[in-house]
């Protein structure tokens, strides 16, 4: 089959990191993999980027080391079955590639994987040390998340109009890259995120988006990464303003500084995920009383949640002094919010007068 130049040069990579190991061995020296470490240790924030990136610590996993052979060779099992993948042109699922590259050992009863946990940290690696995506080595998560808008885009050949979707809207695959989709026309103003499928299917019902001309997109609490790569390439290339409308509790503020900045464990695609101008719209620690929300529907923090949002208030991204009073409200008052509070003024009170008052007196953090 012939290759495109992105499969040619994943697979040349996979043959170098093989080349290298054989080239040891004939050095009779202890082959090894040089892996970027993932580590909140080797995780700094970028001030002038605004997104989180990973540092250059590696470690080396050595073949003749009892505690990193069985990894040593988990990796090289899973780079050649993700060869194998790119070369003959199909995709699969991180799932299906366990199963793939699960199997007993010789005449022992040693498996090579033994649950699913095991494979995926080893694809995590394989990205950081090819310095190839998980979307380059024909591998995809399970589908999260919808997506409705006035916007075009074209879908492995297949033209969508997400004018069009029904109640469902297109569901957004695990690889988004331009090989696989583009996006077309659009009449679209601003890109909003929305955290919970109950909240979008709201916003979705009531033609929101049509009335708005904007795109609503949702995945289901934490975006996957295709979820978050799409939005990242809407906002780059349709150059669209992100919004990300979220519980008000410290798991909401930590999926809105997902999107606007990276995570710790893919520190290595930040540059490819992160909108480092997406604006936080909700909910805020002082709505409870700019909206009149009656304490029965307040949700009584527990100490899991004070201590996260107290480690949150450490963290560079929301040193911020608005960030710091929003969050250290939160911890005052002990109670925290889910978007579907908002129901108890009206069961379109969130679509018709909470978020587009937002956006009109500009009510968002940064």
């Amino acid at each position: 089959m012939r290759l495109d130049a992105v499969s040619k040069k994943t697979v040349g990579k996979i043959e170098r990191l093989a080349e290298s190991v054989i080239k040891s061995v004939k050095g009779r020296k202890n082959p090894f993999v040089e892996i970027p470490i993932r580590s909140l240790a080797n995780v700094h924030f970028d001030k002038k980027k605004g997104v989180v990136q990973l540092g250059s610590q590696t470690q080396k996993r050595y073949f003749f080391n009892v505690a990193m052979a069985k990894k040593f060779m988990q990796t090289f099992l899973v780079s050649d079955a993700c060869k194998e993948l790119v070369e003959s042109g199909k995709t699969t699922s991180i799932r299906d590639l366990y199963y793939i590259t699960k199997h007993t050992i010789g005449d022992t009863r040693q498996n090579t994987f033994e649950e699913q946990d095991e494979s995926d940290p080893i694809i995590e690696d394989l990205e950081v040390s090819l310095d190839a995506l998980r979307e380059e080595l024909h591998l995809f998560a399970s589908r999260k998340g919808s997506m409705v808008g006035p916007v075009t885009i074209r879908d492995s050949g297949d033209t969508i109009d997400l004018r069009r979707m029904g109640s469902g809207g297109w569901a957004v695959p695990s690889i988004v890259e331009e090989n696989v989709v583009q996006l077309g026309k659009h009449e679209a103003r601003y890109i909003l995120l929305i955290e919970k499928d109950a909240v979008w299917s709201r916003f979705n019902e009531d033609k929101f988006w049509k009335r708005e001309k904007c795109i609503i997109i949702q995945g289901g609490g934490q975006p996957p990464r295709g979820v978050r790569r799409m939005v990242q390439r809407l906002h780059a290339e349709l150059r669209l303003p992100v919004y990300v409308l979220v519980d008000n509790d410290p798991w909401g503020f930590y999926i809105y500084s997902v999107m606007k900045q990276g995570s710790i464990n893919l520190a290595y695609e930040s540059m490819r995920m992160a909108v480092p101008s997406a604006r936080f719209v909700g909910l805020s620690s002082f709505d409870k009383d700019k909206y009149e929300l009656p304490m029965n529907v307040a949700i009584k923090m527990d100490d899991g949640d004070v201590a996260r949002a107290r480690q949150m208030l450490a963290y560079p991204w929301f040193a911020d002094k608005r960030w710091q009073r929003e969050i250290q409200e939160m911890v005052r008052s002990g109670v925290k919010f889910e978007l579907e509070a908002l129901s108890r003024r009206g069961i379109s009170f969130i679509t018709e007068e909470y978020l587009p008052k937002k956006l009109r007196e500009k009510d968002w953090l940064e």
